[in-house]
């Protein structure tokens, strides 16, 4: 059975039968799938329950029958042949229907969409009364009772009265109250947004959550559609499931541990993937919207809908004829590409060149004034639990925290306005490892908005975090300490008053040599950023991370990530003669020359010839000499002349023009020439 995750909610894409499938096939195709729907008898359904078991009562007695029929007795007849055809197309989407009525995540939407889900009821009824008006039964070998059994069946599917029930109306009723509350800024009725969620069976912690991540899949998907003629409700109700599970339910039913984007260590497969495989071959951004064509290749969909609106009617890859019209979302791409983002600390808003400034839009608002409002006081809820609350409470507002954080830049306003920070900061050292880890992650995400920067300064932030970079109880909490770090030193300002911190570099050299790979990248970009203030070079020289980093280098294990942010700073202090001179003494040279002939970064790369560069320019003759000798180094160069970024490609022409002048002028004394630079040139 297909995953209902595998398609959008309410979408039904059933095939029709090809006409020269075997009527075996067909019909043993047909039974599988009629036990498929069976299946369903057993599982919960929380609204549009009438239906849903008339349409099971139905194919239970279509399936006795089916199971019935002996086509080895005969030769179907094409009236028999279009009605078993037409009965798996309709059934087709009653699974599809059936999928979205017992999703454990999608109650909500469902009872909102009720009136749909009763027209495609019975728009499906009429469709099973068609197609067994077309059967033949009298040339069917099967028992009289059985006949009779489908001329019922038929009737009942001709003249079922399908309307909403009224229970379903009821809480219905309730919750546009609920939300028409929220819209005029008034806080929800508890009991009534009780009786709503109990009538849903969201009785848990971990039940309303399952319902704002399909909501939230579901916005995504609506803002990728021209109409976006729903994204006003699915905000609305995502907001009001937030504000329930901030305000509604006590305990946190599941393990509160990791949470995308903000900790944890990369998965096995996560690290296995390269971010080239998510570029579009046409625009080479990382893509936002995923759609495969029938040839089987994947684009960004606003860059393939502009390659047909230029009048091309081919698969740029292929160069084979395609329908423009037929656009595939890539769902399991897009996932993977959200996963990825999230773990690299990626911003897809940023990695994507035409939707940046309409994503950054998206996340600046709450989406609707109903789902602005129910942010609004759930924050205000939670600030007060930090306060005033008990040990639990507090607990429980820390994590919420930190999830409302991390997804948006309007939830993070929110949060700052209502004086969260201070709160975090008093509960930063508690002695309770998981409130730490959940302070430090939520003001990691929160010093992503950049009025939380000057609040966490002006509250004695700085040596706080240092602290828990330094000293934390678990990896997690010194992993986003340096996270954190590394997003207040974006500010020029704030790069100063963390250098003259005298442990600053120190700490964050510690969890370079000791952190996992996520807590090390933290560090590194940290180190990077606080490099953007030239008078931090003198510190960072004389805390010895030149050479921490060459022997980082050396690792065999050293993931490609630390690898470019090892390189990134190095490059940096390279800028400075010093630099450059302390970076050839400690052996790094060949170290380099390893890196730049076998990576695959072309960041990586750009980095090792600028250090070269740096090194030709101030250690002399002596390292052009063993960079002329390397076989290997001209290949590299030659790519980023034609490769590589615009600062690349001078550095790389600038380097091979000190190889070419040293070859020339040493032609005599160079007894065996690793390269014909008049040819190469």
């Amino acid at each position: 059975m297909r995953d209902a995750n595998a398609r959008r909610i309410l979408t039904f894409p059933a095939i029709r039968p090809c006409e020269s499938v075997s009527p075996a096939t067909l019909l043993s195709s047909l039974i599988t799938i009629s036990n498929t729907i069976s299946s369903y008898k057993t599982k919960p359904f929380y609204t549009n329950t009438r239906p849903a078991r008339e349409s099971l009562r139905l194919v239970g007695n279509i399936l006795v029958f089916l199971e019935e029929i002996r086509l080895d007795d005969l030769t179907p007849s094409c009236a028999m042949l279009l009605s078993l055809s037409e009965l798996h197309f309709v059934f087709q989407k009653l699974r599809f229907l059936l999928e979205d009525c017992t999703r454990p995540d999608a109650r909500v939407w469902m009872l909102v969409r009720s009136e749909k889900v009763y027209n495609q009821f019975r728009a499906i009824f009429r469709s099973i009364s068609v197609a067994l008006d077309v059967l033949p039964l009298d040339s069917v070998n099967v028992s009289i009772e059985l006949k009779e059994l489908m001329g019922l069946v038929k009737n009942q599917a001709s003249n079922s009265k399908l309307v909403v029930q009224p229970e379903d109306g009821l809480i219905l009723e309730h919750l546009r109250s609920v939300l028409d509350k929220l819209e005029l800024q008034m806080a929800p009725d508890p009991k009534i947004l009780k009786r709503v969620l109990d009538y849903l069976g969201i009785s848990r912690w971990s039940e309303c959550n399952k319902e704002i991540k399909f909501l939230d899949s579901e916005i995504g998907s609506e803002r990728s559609t021209s109409k976006k003629s729903d994204l006003d409700i699915l905000c609305s109700l995502m907001g009001l499931m937030i504000y329930s599970r901030c305000t509604v339910f006590t305990v946190v039913d599941c393990d509160k541990t990791p949470v995308s984007g903000d900790g944890g260590s990369c998965n096995e497969f996560i690290k296995s993937l390269n971010v080239d495989d998510f570029r579009c071959p046409i625009s080479l951004e990382i893509m936002s919207d995923p759609v495969t064509l029938t040839t089987g290749h994947t684009y960004d969909r606003s860059s393939i809908e502009k390659w047909f609106g230029s009048g091309n009617l081919t698969c740029p890859k292929t160069g084979q004829k395609v329908n423009g019209g037929s656009l595939v979302s890539n769902l399991c791409i897009r996932s993977i590409i959200k996963q990825y983002c999230l773990e690299k600390g990626i911003s897809l808003a940023g990695a994507v060149g035409s939707n940046r400034n309409q994503d950054i839009t998206h996340t600046t608002v709450g989406g609707s004034v109903a789902a602005e409002a129910a942010i609004k006081m759930a924050v205000e809820f939670l600030a007060d639990c930090l306060v005033f609350g008990t040990s639990e409470s507090k607990h429980k507002a820390t994590y919420e925290i930190r999830l409302l954080s991390k997804s948006s830049i309007f939830n993070r306003a929110c949060l700052v306005e209502a004086g969260v920070v201070p709160s975090l900061l008093d509960l930063i050292c508690v002695r309770n490892p998981k409130i730490q880890e959940n302070v430090i992650a939520a003001l990691l995400n929160l010093s992503k908005y950049s009025k939380t920067k000057k609040v966490l300064v002006e509250n004695g932030g700085l040596e706080l975090i240092l602290e828990v970079a330094q000293n934390g109880f678990k990896m997690e909490a010194h992993q986003h300490a340096a996270g954190t770090l590394f997003y207040l030193s974006s500010v020029d300002e704030y790069r100063d008053i963390i250098g003259k911190i005298p442990r600053s570099i120190p700490v964050l050299m510690e969890l370079v040599l000791d952190g996992t790979d996520r807590c090390k990248k933290n560090a590194l970009v940290a180190i990077l950023g606080l490099l953007m203030y030239p008078e931090n070079h003198w510190k960072a020289l004389a805390a010895g991370v030149v050479p921490l980093l060459i022997n980082q280098l050396r690792s065999s294990h050293q993931c490609e990530d630390l690898v470019t942010d090892s390189l990134a700073i190095l490059a940096t202090l390279a800028d400075n003669p010093n630099g450059a001179m302390l970076i050839l003494s400690c052996g790094a040279l060949d170290v380099i020359l390893d890196v730049v002939g076998s990576t695959t970064s072309k960041a990586s790369r750009e980095y090792c010839v600028a250090l070269l560069l740096a090194m030709c320019t101030n250690g002399g003759t002596d390292v052009v000499r063993v960079l002329v000798s390397n076989s290997s180094l001209m290949g590299p160069l030659y790519s980023l002349l034609t490769e590589g970024s615009a600062r690349a490609s001078k550095k790389a022409s600038s380097l091979i023009r000190i190889l070419h002048e040293f070859n020339e002028k040493n032609a005599s004394s160079i007894t065996r020439r690793p390269f014909h630079f008049k040819n190469s040139l």
